[in-house]
């Protein structure tokens, strides 16, 4: 090869990595907004089953969380499951029956 073959074929390998680089990295990205976006679709679930949670059991917002991953916790469930079913009413709330201060 002379050195004008050399060149040209320096430029295209460049241009391979290159290409291979940027592809790599809006793969990462957009892998990352797919992640992002589940965590705020299931932070949303949380905060409304929070909010059926602490009208129904007639307790503070903090309560409700702990009421809500304690149940989780204790039936090996995942946390969202708990609170969607929280929210549609398919859930057996143990704490349905408390008064204000959180006792049975």
């Amino acid at each position: 090869m002379d050195e004008r073959d050399l060149i040209v074929a320096r430029a295209f390998a460049d241009l391979a990595t290159i290409s291979v680089l940027q592809h790599r990295s809006a793969t990462e990205s957009q892998h990352l907004n797919v992640q992002l976006s589940g965590a705020l679709t299931s932070r949303i679930v949380i905060e409304q089953a929070k909010g059926v949670v602490s009208e129904r059991a007639h307790v503070d917002m903090d309560k409700a969380f702990s009421l809500l991953r304690s149940y989780a916790r204790s039936n090996n469930l995942r946390l969202t499951d708990v609170a969607k079913a929280a929210i549609d009413g398919t859930l057996d709330l143990p704490w349905r029956n408390r008064n204000a201060s959180g006792k049975s």
